[in-house]
């Protein structure tokens, strides 16, 4: 069994990703928030920031590209093999509004002849091997049929599906019967993403599709950092990878009050693992200080009980 940790943008960044393999084993993969390569051909200071050499790291990180221009596709995946890596993943899922009305994202599954000619392109001229993540389609799970038939004529090195449409979001519930038309309409290998929040949801998909032994994870793993790890969570652990990303974040951004910020994007999904913690949560929203900030995390970890 493979287990990956989906990209997230905002939180799984490249700092997030060196201290959660630090502190949290078992994750097999990580895939890196997808960078968007523009006309002009050159990498932003964030993004080469993001994409360091890939013998740096001491961990697996797939890139992830998002463009629906195959010329731009082609020179962002010769830019990540430069810095050596050795497969890419190309993002067809992300449903943001901002994303898919540039016809990016998600937004190429409206288009199921652009995409043909697109992955066309791509793997005519490319030898790196190239993941897809996708969704279902863009508004009804009908058209998932004709996009996997497009998909089943090109060497992806793997499928990730997220079993929803684009206009579900992340709203329950997931559409099981699609991914299962998958398993049994591709030779593709298969990744099945999608709600996995725990080790008893991770098995129940395992139990239902038993011939898929890639399995993607995001918000589940943000919330509960060492779901992975033998032996799970602890909270001494977890408090611990979070000051340290804090402390990492407030060199990288110049600025604790930047670095206190970020911490509270994976704060919406940590939260979620401490019982009765509205009220202390409600404050660490509210508070622009890094010594309340401070005070009230250590509070979370040192009083509530982590489920």
């Amino acid at each position: 069994m493979k287990l990956y940790f989906a990209p997230m943008e905002g939180i799984t960044d490249s700092v997030y990703r060196r201290l959660h393999h630090k502190y949290f084993p078992g994750v097999d993969r990580y895939y890196m928030p997808f960078f968007s390569p523009t006309m002009h051909r050159c990498l932003t200071r964030k993004e080469d920031r993001e994409l360091p050499l890939a013998d740096s790291i001491s961990f697996t990180a797939i890139p992830q590209i998002m463009t629906k221009n195959p010329e731009d596709f082609l020179w962002a995946i010769q830019q990540c093999a430069d810095r050596g890596y050795e497969e890419i993943n190309l993002n067809v899922g992300c449903p943001s509004g901002t994303v898919v009305s540039k016809g990016k994202g998600a937004g190429m599954l409206s288009d199921p002849e652009g995409l043909d000619r697109f992955l066309d392109r791509v793997f005519s001229e490319n030898t790196i091997p190239v993941s897809v993540k996708t969704r279902l389609g863009l508004k009804d799970e009908d058209e998932f049929p004709q996009l996997l038939e497009i998909f089943n004529r090109y060497p992806i090195k793997e499928l990730i599906i997220h079993p929803r449409v684009r206009t579900d979001f992340y709203k329950p519930p997931l559409r099981i019967d699609s991914f299962e038309y998958a398993v049994k309409h591709t030779s593709l290998p298969l990744c099945y993403n999608g709600d996995i929040d725990s080790i008893a949801a991770l098995k129940q998909v395992q139990v239902k599709f038993p011939q898929v032994d890639a399995f993607m994870i995001g918000r589940g793993l943000v919330g509960d950092p060492g779901m992975l790890s033998p032996g799970g969570t602890k909270v001494e652990v977890l408090k611990q990878f979070h000051d340290h990303l804090l402390e990492e974040y407030s060199v990288c951004f110049g600025s604790d009050r930047n670095a206190m910020f970020r911490m509270k994007e994976n704060w919406h999904y940590l939260i979620l693992h401490f019982e009765g913690a509205e009220k202390l949560y409600k404050s660490l929203r509210k508070t622009t200080a890094l010594d309340e900030y401070c005070a009230i995390t250590t509070e979370i970890f040192q009083t509530l009980s982590y489920l």
